[in-house]
């Protein structure tokens, strides 16, 4: 397992307040929430219309990349579309 340095905190920081700061400057709409590299377990459910255990199924079988981050996990956005997209 790797180990999470100060320095990966400090460039998920980075990438978390610039994420925020395109919400902030977007106007809401769910096609937008996809301009996010990184995004939320709840988000992720909520745009792909699947159950939390569908999502951490995704994530233990390794389909999929995840952070977590003081207890909550964050998905990468292009493996997410990628499945998905594979799926059809």
């Amino acid at each position: 397992m790797e180990q999470i340095t100060r320095d990966h905190l400090r460039q998920l920081r980075l990438e978390i307040v610039s994420d925020i700061k395109k919400i902030l400057s977007m106007k809401g709409t769910d096609k937008q929430e996809f301009d996010i590299d990184w995004l939320r377990s709840k988000t992720i459910r909520r745009i792909m219309n699947i159950s939390p255990a569908t999502l951490q199924n995704l994530r233990i079988t390794g389909k999929i990349r995840f952070r977590k981050v003081m207890g909550s996990y964050y998905y990468n956005r292009t493996d997410l579309l990628k499945l998905f997209e594979d799926g059809k």
